[in-house]
């Protein structure tokens, strides 16, 4: 997967004027550790009550209430509580400016644009917060939303946050089965809205979905609905309806009356991606959220105050969130909605000039798909105001550092980053002092007791084994809602290694300390009984150019398993003898015998989460006649028909339950 080399080294002014270093010299002077960043590293780890209240000061987490204790019964994995006496209020934390300069901007395809001032945004939430406190919203009430990555969203989110209520959102594109599944579950007072969206330069009305939706959610006090679209929408069939600006008319800005709560009081509600059935509604809480973003934001990708940040995401994803708490650094957001290659393909590079990105935020799949279409931003842009590249949702190749390094910007920050929508934030990320290796994740998280264990729950080094985690950290969830959310919480991540967090992720440690992430460990391919990654073999086919894209899944023959690699082409490609053997030989030189797969075959389109992760279980269990439990969490259901109709070696059909 790796060679090893280093592709980027900060030089030693930029080092020095990092976070992380200045965080360094705090830690070295007031602990009497070694300033360099192992030593950190392990003392963070080693002393995670002087960490953790070293970089609550450093990082400037605002609390009502100071904290006496910083960590109860530290050494219990799911009993740890952080702060447990300390108070605050996450919303007062990104609100701390109140002037002219731009918070938001916000850009939606070749159609619709607006910037928000921070004194813009405080007012609105302002507002919004009292518009939602008259309509009954009170801490502890959930506020549901099917909102576009727009300023709205900031707002309405803030807003429910300075309640002290919980947030849970959504993105307008899912299909009403699987809104219903998340926010049923849920139950929110208030639904706030769009009437639509916009991708790929058309329209889409929703407003006969929310009516079906809010008839769907009991105790729904009301549908407050944000216009988006150039028409009038007609909302008069949707339960409780009322337009955003109608909702808010009655009030004027004033002082915002934040109400404190616990540290560890819960702040949001996101949802697993529910392919192995009903989403699980994975509840975070409100300082913890809050402090393991800013210490990686600050820390980890050196965010400074005045720097605007940009992630390509929807709503419905844990980077929203993470995107959202970069306000608490005083630094702006660039939002963008609708598709990342329109109206052309360079389109979210424009971006990075137009309102001076400085963080660059986006998948794995989309760096490889500009790659492929030959894009070069270093010799089409400015690119003056980046320095930081950021990348997650999958591995990401050896080649797309190349891609960066050679195509985009020699001198940038690359950071892969990794973690989930259990944690809401990462376990492995970047360090913006220390030199970048080609397809390594710089490190752990500082405060991130991350190991990789083998099948016997040993550690192990320079080999795939299960990502987890030993110790505590602030961003584990406050639990799962619902009925039996304690024992679904321990099964999610305790159960295959007690008192462990086993967080479901094939990894390595290299020697260098940096980690490679192979895929989900459920999706493991084990032909002749190896341990294969899937991601391994995804990095060799699809650096042909005839391939855009490939998902590998094993295939049980007898007391075997076989690869088979599914893979669309380019337009014109044919998947021939020779192109087989060409990924054949790709496979078997750069890997070994053992990852080449018994079959390959072209498939129209690939299946993915509403997030764009690739599901190669639900293609592994319809290979094997298994009924896939949720098409609903899938963002193209329409894609699986073509493995439905596949016909397997013995003759036999796979089905998908209705």
């Amino acid at each position: 997967m790796t060679d090893n080399k280093i592709v980027w080294r900060p030089d030693p002014p930029r080092a020095r004027a990092s976070a992380i270093a200045r965080f360094r010299d705090r830690a070295a002077e007031r602990h009497g550790i070694a300033a360099d960043a192992d030593a950190l590293q392990r003392w963070s780890v080693a002393e995670p009550e002087h960490f953790w209240r070293l970089a609550l000061d450093f990082c400037g987490v605002e609390l009502d209430r100071a904290p006496t204790i910083a960590i109860a019964h530290a050494d219990e994995m799911r009993g740890g509580q952080f702060f447990p006496d300390a108070e605050l209020n996450f919303a007062r934390n990104l609100l701390g400016r109140d002037d002219d300069d731009i918070a938001l901007h916000f850009r939606c395809e070749d159609f619709e644009r607006a910037d928000w001032s921070w004194r813009r945004l405080k007012e609105e939430v302002s507002v919004l917060a009292q518009a939602l406190a008259a309509a009954g919203v009170a801490k502890g009430d959930r506020v549901g939303a099917v909102l576009p990555n727009r300023p709205e969203a900031i707002a309405a989110f803030l807003a429910t946050a300075s309640l002290g209520a919980i947030w849970t959102s959504c993105s307008p594109d899912f299909g009403l089965d699987g809104l219903a599944q998340r926010l049923g579950q849920t139950e929110p007072k208030i639904l706030i809205a769009s009437d639509g969206f916009r991708t790929i330069g058309k329209e889409r009305v929703c407003t006969d979905k929310l009516a079906d939706l809010a008839a769907r959610l009991p105790g729904l006090a009301a549908t407050v609905v944000v216009r988006t679209l150039k028409a009038e929408a007609d909302i008069s069939a949707v339960p409780g309806a009322v337009w955003w600006e109608d909702f808010r008319r009655p009030f004027s800005p004033r002082p915002i009356e934040f109400v404190s709560t616990p540290f560890n009081h819960p702040l949001t509600i996101v949802y697993s991606s529910g392919t192995t059935g009903a989403p699980k509604c994975i509840v975070h809480g409100a300082g913890g959220t809050l402090l393991q973003h800013k210490k990686e934001h600050q820390l980890h990708c050196d965010v400074r105050p005045g720097d605007r940040v940009f992630y390509q995401t929807t709503c419905a994803w844990m980077m929203w969130n993470w995107l959202v708490s970069a306000l608490s650094s005083g630094a702006s957001l660039v939002l963008y909605d609708g598709s990342p290659h329109f109206p052309h393909k360079a389109a979210l590079f424009d971006l990075i000039d137009e309102c001076g990105v400085t963080h660059f935020g986006v998948s794995a799949k989309y760096l490889d798909a500009c790659r492929k279409y030959a894009l070069s931003p270093r010799t089409t842009h400015s690119l003056e105001s980046l320095r930081c590249v950021l990348s997650t949702g999958s591995p990401l190749a050896p080649d797309s550092f190349d891609y960066v390094y050679g195509d985009i910007k020699s001198d940038v920050h690359l950071a892969s980053i990794s973690g989930g929508s259990d944690i809401i934030s990462c376990f492995v990320l970047g360090d913006p002092s220390a030199p970048v290796r080609r397809g390594e994740i710089q490190g752990p998280g500082l405060g991130m007791a991350v190991d990789v264990f083998d099948e016997e729950g040993k550690p192990v080094r320079g080999a795939a084994g299960e990502l987890v985690c030993t110790r505590p950290f602030p961003s584990m969830p406050v639990g799962f809602w619902g009925e039996d959310g304690a024992g679904k919480y321990r099964a999610a991540y305790f159960e295959k290694n007690p008192g462990v967090w086993t967080h479901g992720d094939l990894a390595e440690i290299t020697p260098s300390g940096g980690v490679v992430i192979h895929g989900r460990s459920d999706a493991m391919l084990n032909p002749n009984g190896v341990r294969i990654g899937t991601a391994e073999i995804y990095a060799q086919v699809e650096r042909i150019p005839a391939v855009t894209e490939s998902l590998a899944v094993g295939l049980k023959r007898g007391g075997d398993e076989q690869i088979v690699l599914f893979v669309t082409l380019k337009e014109g490609a044919t998947l021939d003898a020779p192109l087989v053997k060409k990924i054949k030989d790709e496979i078997r030189l750069n890997l070994t015998v053992n990852h080449v797969p018994a079959a390959i075959i072209a498939a129209p389109e690939l299946p993915r989460t509403k997030s764009g992760k690739l599901v190669e279980l639900t293609v592994r269990d319809i290979l094997h006649g298994r009924p896939v439990k949720n098409v609903t969490a899938l963002a193209n259901p329409e894609a699986l028909d073509f493995f439905k109709t596949l016909k397997l070696a013995d003759g036999a059909r796979a089905g998908v339950e209705p």
